[in-house]
This record gives C-alpha cells, structure tokens and sequence, in this order.
C-alpha cells in the first residue's frame, strides 16, 4: 500500500485506527479452544468484525513465535486475511546489519508479504536499507517510544537520541516511505516529533490501556497534508472487550467507538 492509497483508505472510513493483533492465549475466549488453533481463528473474527473501521492491523511477531512450530503459519495465516484496504505491519522491531538484515527484509516483505514492518534503528543506517530497498514497502523506525523506560536511551544526549534519529533517517535514500513510532503516552513529545518530520506518518501505540487520549494527540501530531499523519495503535481495549462468545461483536463496538471518535477529528480539521 503506497501514501496515496493509505490516504484514500484514511479518508473513505474516516478513520485512522489500527487494531494491534497480540493475542495473549490465557485471554483468548474460551470456546474457541487452545492453542494456535484458537489464536488463529481469534485473529480471523477480529478482523473479520472491524475491517471496515481500521485502516491497518499490527501483529506482534513475539506473539507467534512464543506459539512454537505453528506459530509462523499462524502469522501467515493472519498477514493473509488482512484485506488489501487495509496497511499490515509486522512488529517485529528488527535491528541488525549486513546479510541478517537483508534476511529480516526478506522474511518480512517476501515471505510474509507485510505491508511494512518496525526496526530499531540504533545501528545506523546500514541496518534499514535493506528494508529501504523495497519500493513498495514501509519500514516505521522506532522514535520516542511510549514505555517509561524509553527515558534510558531515548531521550539522552544533545539533541536527545530520538531526535537525531528522526533528522538523520530522514536523510537517507527511500527515506519517503519512513514512519516513525511515537508513543501516546506523551502529547509533549508528539509535538516536538512532528515540528522535526511534518511530512512524515507516526505509528502511534499507547492509547486506551496505556492511558494516552486520542484527542490530545491530534492536537499535538495532527499533519493535515497527510489526513492526519498518524496510525493510532489500540490493542487490549479491543482485543479483549468480552471474553465471551460474543467477543467479537464487542471488539467490533470498541472499535466504532474509536473510529467515530477519529471521524470528528478528521471533520474538525477537514
């Protein structure tokens, strides 16, 4: 999915939601059974049940691996019914350089055929070309993250860590398709992320469970050449909305509560 189809999707929904796809299995419902079988088919009805409200899904590649031999076809499973309207990202804050980078490239874009995938980006520049070199894909580099120890790295130095990484990435080849991974959790900071990359879309992870506000930050991050600029991120919130059997008619109210929110949003700014 390129900007101008993102754009389109953004503005057709209304919406800006994505729906992080982290299924922890002591929460999955319990009449779905155990095991991958039972993440799988969780995946598949929450997806099925909120499609049209987001615009992206972002699995956390941990979540599978921690499923064993299955795990991967598990993923698959779930990177293939995430229709084409809307962006898949495979979380798997990849860091590496040379031959292994390439490898992570390869696994996440061929192999997988996500739409884009998160790096951490603290071994230079040598460890996002790789993923640079699809024309066709996003790499989304961690910025200022929302977890409280992101204070140990993040925000040391002169100017701090997490702006040198948004000024020099932004520098490189390909640098058009970069996000950047900013936390809700401090409006503050969204705002500074943006003065230093106007033109660039932020995965925004934090709101909901993590107590960052949605409306705070579109005030603070909100690029209005970019409908917005921003993929907010909700996991547990809608995940977990019933544990019943009706959990995915329930994710899928939580879901319309957020997109509605964002509609307003998307309104007020227009």
């Amino acid at each position: 999915m390129n900007q101008s189809q993102l754009l389109e999707t953004i503005r057709a929904k209304r919406s800006f939601l994505c729906i992080g796809l982290d299924p922890d299995p002591a929460r999955i419902p319990a009449h779905l059974g155990t095991g991958a079988e039972a993440v799988l088919a969780f995946n598949l009805a929450i997806i099925e049940a909120t499609s049209d409200l987001a615009v992206a899904y972002k699995p956390n590649l941990a979540f599978y691996e921690a499923l064993g031999a299955l795990g991967h076809a598990v993923l698959a499973a779930t990177l293939a019914a995430i229709p084409e309207h809307c962006l898949s990202i495979a979380d798997g804050k990849r860091g590496d350089i040379g031959n292994t980078a390439e490898r992570y490239a390869a696994a996440a874009f061929d192999e997988l055929n996500a739409d884009a995938i998160t790096l951490a980006p603290y071994m230079g520049r040598d460890s996002v070309e790789p993923f640079l070199a699809y024309k066709d894909k996003w790499s989304i580099l961690l910025a200022a993250t929302s977890n409280p120890s992101a204070l140990d790295f993040e925000f040391h130095g002169s100017p701090p860590l997490y702006e040198q990484v948004l000024r020099t990435s932004q520098s490189w080849p390909g640098a058009e398709r970069l996000m950047y991974v900013v936390g809700a959790t401090r409006p503050e900071l969204v705002e500074r992320c943006r003065a230093i990359a106007p033109n660039h879309f932020f995965l925004v992870p934090g709101v909901g469970a993590q107590g960052g506000n949605l409306a705070d930050i579109c005030e603070a991050g909100w690029a209005a050449q970019l409908a917005g600029g921003l993929i907010v991120n909700v996991g547990r919130s809608v995940l977990y909305a019933s544990s019943g059997e009706g959990f995915a008619e329930a994710a899928r109210a939580e879901a319309l509560k957020i997109q509605e929110q964002m509609a307003a949003e998307l309104d007020r700014r227009a």
